[in-house]
């Protein structure tokens, strides 16, 4: 392997000597008009501020092949790590070009975008990265890019807004935007003499792919420069031997990259949950390959740990697994249930779990659930599964201890052989209900549950008829005010100790579609309710309900409403218990 491998620095002037592929298996260009930006500032501050400085850009990773362009032979370069920097940095080359007034420094550039055919001297026409990521991004920088003065072309603009567009083609867009603009403040000939002579990257290249794939994950993995996510794909794609094969999966894979955006490292953790059962101690790339691919098994006789079964085989298996649960996942979170079973249980259950609990890891066994069993008492496990982790979180227990509680619910549904198995299993017992009902009944404000809480209380009483709307800022208020202004009504109506008493209970709580507002609050129920709460109040339905039902609030409204919400909840939970308030 040691012969396959070079390594050195390259000026930018001899990185576009170089000829370069972006493999079909790559991610698109990413980077946006920030990104852009940024770079382009660094290398101009490092211009004015050391221009006999060599200034250090980052690094490539690529694999090295022998080409052949009729007749004439070349080498030409994967490039596996260092494509949104390079590929910015061509974008920028164009720029320059159609910008200047300088024919050379204009011949120059192009020079490192394009080289035309030269039918006298056997040159072939070859343009300096190509771009197999997507045929339309090819499409993109033939007309855009390639040619002079194509950078120029108007509807540049209206491309980088088309939301219909490759992701590639409107970042590219947005990129010779956001160089345009800032040239139009800076010397782009002073500029390129810098770029070109002093800025430089560190490459390292592999003559095998598989090699190449290797130093990539290496690098990046002790650089902490990529997601857990992209390292993962560079390591199963490198075994995918069928070229088709593995641009399917590629694609496939960005697809799913998109769908989740920052969120996909989460989701790939829920799937190393499901497989490993037990809490994660180490990154989510050790964690696959570790505990995962290379399982090692404890051996109490000798007492040495052995080698076990790949619990996921690395390749087409971990790519197979992953589709399959993102297909899951679609389904519990985005399909209209509503549409075929004539109602929104599922729909407004998962929402509230999802806007309400402060930890995703509930998610883990609702995937390996419905893998199991598909939508065969799906909405029962979906209660009883929001109950218990309501319950462990409400009651107090530690994350760790919820965590193995959760891992327990996995484990019951690999070992169940039927649905009934799981929803009666001890995994899914609420075995702590007087703290839970104590916790319920007291004094919720300030907890951190006391969101979820309140938004279960809100599904509960809308019905499953329609879906639940969930605003974008949601706030707790109090009716009674923690602070009641002096020889207001509040204070003729509670005493002292009534208001400490209550004041932080769900009685007295509820929901709203706004920021909360101290200037506000204080002022007295009616004016508070026909000022204040109108027009913040109609997405909950609690919370209408509540201004609805008192026309005035005193104690004993108080009182009804604790009494009516906890009675709410406490069935929720399966607790049969009469509240006395």
């Amino acid at each position: 392997m040691a012969r396959n491998i070079d390594s050195d620095k390259l000026y930018v002037n001899d990185v576009f000597k170089k000829w370069f592929r972006i493999p079909d298996y790559q991610r698109p260009y990413v980077w946006e008009a920030d990104q852009v930006q940024e770079l382009l500032s660094d290398v101009m501050e490092a211009q004015s501020k050391n221009p006999d400085s060599d200034y250090f850009l980052g690094s490539m990773v690529f694999c090295k092949k022998e080409k052949n362009d009729n007749g004439t032979s070349f080498e030409e370069c994967d490039l596996l790590d260092g494509q949104q920097r390079v590929t910015t940095l061509f974008l920028i080359m164009a720029v320059i070009r159609d910008i200047s007034e300088d024919n050379q420094l204009s011949d120059t550039c192009q020079g490192f975008i394009y080289q035309k055919e030269n039918v006298y001297n056997g040159t072939p026409e070859r343009i300096r990265i190509v771009f197999d990521i997507r045929e339309q991004v090819k499409d993109f920088v033939n007309e855009y890019v390639r040619e002079l003065k194509s950078t120029k072309k108007a509807d540049l603009v209206k491309i980088a807004e088309d939301k219909k567009q490759d992701i590639s083609i409107r970042n590219m867009a947005r990129a010779i935007l956001t160089t345009q603009e800032f040239f139009k403040e800076n010397s782009c000939a002073d500029f390129l003499k810098f770029l070109l002579q002093k800025v430089l990257l560190i490459y390292v290249s592999a003559g095998k792919l598989e090699d190449a794939f290797r130093l990539f994950t290496v690098m990046n993995s002790r650089g902490v420069k990529l997601r857990n996510s992209d390292i993962l794909k560079a390591g199963n794609l490198s075994l995918i031997t069928d070229s088709k094969k593995r641009v399917d999966y590629a694609e496939k894979w960005e697809d799913i990259e998109n769908y989740f955006g920052e969120d996909f490292d989460n989701f790939l953790s829920h799937l190393r949950t499901i497989l490993v059962k037990q809490k994660a101690t180490a990154s989510l790339l050790k964690e696959f390959e570790d505990n995962i691919y290379n399982p090692k098994v404890y051996d109490r006789n000798t007492k040495e740990y052995h080698k076990g079964i790949p619990l996921l085989n690395k390749g087409e298996d971990t790519f197979s697994y992953i589709i399959k649960y993102k297909k899951y996942y679609e389904f519990l979170f985005d399909e209209d249930h509503g549409a075929n079973t004539g109602g929104y249980e599922l729909y407004n259950r998962l929402l509230v779990m999802h806007k309400g609990f402060e930890a995703d890891y509930w998610i883990a066994p609702l995937l390996r659930y419905y893998d199991n069993f598909k939508e065969l008492r799906l909405i029962d496990f979906v209660k009883a599964l929001d109950n218990k982790f309501a319950h462990d979180w409400i009651t107090g227990f530690y994350p760790t201890y919820r965590i193995e509680r959760v891992n327990a619910i996995i484990q019951a549904i690999d070992d169940a052989q039927t649905a009934d198995e799981v929803l009666n299993s001890q995994s899914l017992v609420l075995d702590k209900i007087d703290g839970l009902k104590d916790n319920l009944s007291g004094n919720i404000y300030g907890k951190r549950a006391a969101k979820y809480v309140m938004l279960k209380l809100d599904m509960l009483l809308h019905g499953h008829t329609s879906k639940m709307e969930m605003p974008n800022t949601i706030s707790i208020e109090h009716i009674l005010p923690q602070k009641p202004l002096d020889k207001s009504q509040w204070q003729l109506d509670f005493t002292e100790e009534e208001q400490l008493e209550w004041h932080n209970k769900l009685g007295n709580l509820t929901l709203i579609s706004r920021r909360k507002n101290s200037s506000q609050s204080n002022k007295d129920y009616e004016a508070k309710k026909n000022k204040y709460f109108k027009g913040n109040i109609e997405t909950f339905s609690n919370s209408v309900r509540v201004f609805q039902t008192h026309s005035t609030w005193k104690l004993n409204d108080l009182k009804q409403n604790q009494k009516f919400a906890i009675k709410i909840l406490f069935d929720s939970f399966g607790i049969n218990e009469l509240l006395t308030v």
